[in-house]
């Protein structure tokens, strides 16, 4: 949902918009002693492994449900490590929910990329951006919010992304966003195949200000030259059907999300709001022989928490991990931690009163990855998925997930 126009340098066009909303909630986490009994992922009888429900009074994906039965458009964040990279699984159940749900384009973007060629959903380049993450040295004001990221021009910066007609749904899309912060103001470019519209930006430290440009296109391009502008964004989406927005972080353990502001979630949550945010994490935070993942369970828990205070209004899930091989013998087999990580990660779902989806008995269960790894649905490394694999387990959740909406 998006919030009415403030400024704009060409206030004659209709296309052009800046906002710059507020808002304020918060939740907790289930108490001990109405702690509901661990599910048992077991696929059922049409070959689905279902979404465990962990809510208080089982209330599922209602939120998400209601926004697609009623508003007619809803919006997921997958937000995890390096096994999600380059839009891997996210882009295929985008284009799955928006054939079933409508709607275009890929919604989030960064506004720079190591990897420019790696994601298949999009084209991006650019060059100028100084990239600034949670847990690492920048600067003294702090913009991470969901994606973990926030970006700042160095001399004149500019982002490009073109569509592409190799994923479904992708080539064009008729929203534009772009949110930022900018303490001292400043001017930001957008421009789509309807051309350039220049943005005045109000002088904020706190302010989130969304630059919205409507109209059909297939490519979009940021430019800024300040450097005191914080880039929180960008938002390729239409007015309708489902946005599905990827946000990895690799090497991320899921925990750094713990840090994140709940105050400028809010307002971003003000101009971009989710009815479901899934956490896929666990990898970076495992190693060989580890079966004790209490410490991580209580954080994770804590976690969920946190973000329920940055986005009242979502529902959250968290994926298990997928399998992980190991060499034991001279084969590759399931390393023999994975299932303690899962079941931690099940019971943090638990304590948290959210969703929980089994990643690994949906993709076989135990030595899972072998055969993942031999049919090219897995690296060689056993552990991440090729794009490939993504588009399998893709279905597998698209499935799941459709159980549960209408």
């Amino acid at each position: 949902e998006r919030g009415s126009a403030v400024t704009a340098t060409d206030a004659s066009s209709d296309t052009a918009q800046v906002s710059a909303p507020d808002s304020t909630i918060i939740s907790n986490t289930v108490p001990a002693d109405t702690l509901p009994a661990p599910m048992v992922a077991v696929r059922d009888s049409s070959g689905v492994v279902p979404i465990e429900d962990y809510t208080p009074g089982g209330t599922g994906l209602s939120r998400l449900a209601t926004a697609l039965l009623y508003g007619g458009s809803a919006r997921i964040a997958v937000v995890g490590d390096s096994y999600i990279e380059g839009d891997i699984f996210t882009q295929d159940l985008r284009a799955l929910l928006q054939e079933a749900y409508g709607g275009s384009g890929v919604g989030y973007m960064g506004f720079h990329t190591d990897f420019p060629g790696f994601r298949r959903s999009v084209r991006q380049s650019g060059s100028g951006w100084r990239v600034r993450e949670i847990g690492k040295k920048g600067s003294k004001l702090r913009y991470e919010g969901l994606a973990e990221h926030y970006y700042v021009p160095s001399g004149k910066s500019t982002a490009t992304y073109k569509g592409t007609d190799k994923v479904p749904h992708a080539a064009t899309w008729d929203v534009t966003d772009v949110l930022l912060v900018a303490p001292r103001g400043g001017t930001v470019t957008v421009t789509t195949d309807a051309g350039p519209v220049a943005f005045t930006l109000a002088a904020s430290a706190d302010s989130v200000q969304c630059l919205t440009v409507n109209g059909v296109t297939a490519s979009a391009t940021v430019a800024a030259s300040d450097s005191t502008i914080a880039g929180l964004g960008v938002w390729l989406d239409s007015r309708r059907g489902v946005g599905v927005d990827c946000m990895s972080s690799r090497g991320f353990s899921g925990l750094t999300l713990g840090q994140i502001d709940p105050a400028l979630c809010r307002r971003m949550g003000a101009h971009i709001s989710y009815q479901l945010i899934v956490l896929e994490f666990g990898i970076n935070a495992m190693s060989p022989g580890q079966k004790n993942f209490k410490v991580y369970r209580q954080a994770m828990t804590d976690v969920v928490a946190h973000l329920r205070q940055c986005y009242p209004d979502a529902e959250f899930l968290i994926m298990g991990i997928g399998d992980r091989g190991e060499k034991r013998g001279g084969e590759v087999r399931s390393m023999a931690s994975v299932p303690y990580m899962i079941e931690a990660q099940r019971d943090a779902a638990r304590h948290a009163g959210c969703l929980f989806w089994d990643t690994r008995e949906a993709m076989g269960g135990q030595d899972a990855i072998v055969e993942w790894t031999r049919g090219g649905f897995a690296n060689k490394d056993y552990i991440h998925m090729t794009h490939k694999g993504g588009a399998r387990l893709a279905d597998e959740f698209y499935r799941a997930l459709r159980r549960m909406l209408p």
